[in-house]
């Protein structure tokens, strides 16, 4: 069972609506796949998905667990826009060897390949999880959650997050991250030695600093306290960490 939902946005408004809305600049549509996000008026993720055009329509690419809230969450905004959200059938193929034709750039990083939307999914077999480590890409679901702001989720690096495009959901406290405060938590990676669930709490020193996630090649992706973890012996259950920030 795929894993993604591709939603059609169609009609008048369908661009200008998303604009108001989403974390990135939709006039991204026309030189390639946006990656972007739906907030909380707070600041804090919903959702973040990549957005294509089709001719006028625009095709919403969003992990499968988060399509029907998402769906309920922009008929919220919809009011009286311009704009019908259906579902597609459409799904999603990804790699990372050569391109087929019609594939798509994924915008986060050049080491995350291709993506190409039609009537079969799957992938070329790429090891994502050692390719989003290395990159600290976050995952949906697993650093990604209702507790994240963006940027410490590193969604400026990952080309998710425009701050010329105007007013969006949650945009004042984003820029606010952004232009008036140093971040003091933040996604990065670590090296580590042994293993433990995604998840585990980190410490330093026996008090909290941070969370442990996603882990490959003798590295894993943690969100950390700066503060507590900068040059500080981690652990992670039975796992060490180390972070050279």
């Amino acid at each position: 069972m795929s894993t993604r939902r591709i939603l059609r946005l169609s009609g008048a408004d369908a661009r200008s609506f998303l604009q108001g809305l989403v974390t990135n600049d939709v006039a991204g549509l026309d030189q390639g796949l946006v990656y972007a996000a739906l907030l909380t008026p707070q600041g804090k993720y919903l959702a973040d998905f990549f957005l294509t055009a089709e001719g006028e329509d625009v095709l919403l690419d969003v992990d499968a667990a988060l399509a029907e809230g998402l769906v309920k969450r922009l008929g919220m905004y919809r009011l009286r826009a311009a704009v019908e959200i259906e579902e597609t059938g459409l799904q999603v193929k990804r790699g990372t060897g050569p391109a087929p034709e019609g594939a798509l750039a994924d915008p986060r990083h050049p080491d995350m390949g291709w993506r190409l939307y039609g009537a079969e999914g799957g992938d070329d077999g790429s090891g994502w999880d050692a390719i989003r480590v290395a990159r600290c890409i976050p995952e949906t679901g697993v650093e990604l959650t209702p507790d994240t702001y963006i940027l410490e989720a590193g969604f400026e690096a990952l080309n998710g997050v425009d701050f010329r495009k105007g007013c969006y959901v949650g945009q004042e406290v984003t820029a606010r991250m952004k232009h008036k405060t140093e971040l003091r938590k933040g996604l990065q990676v670590v090296d580590i030695e042994g293993a433990a669930p995604a998840g585990t709490e980190i410490t330093a020193g026996g008090k909290p600093a941070g969370t442990l996630f996603t882990q490959a090649g003798g590295k894993a992706i943690a969100y950390l306290r700066y503060d507590r973890a900068r040059g500080a012996e981690l652990t992670a259950g039975e796992a060490t960490l180390r972070w050279d920030g």
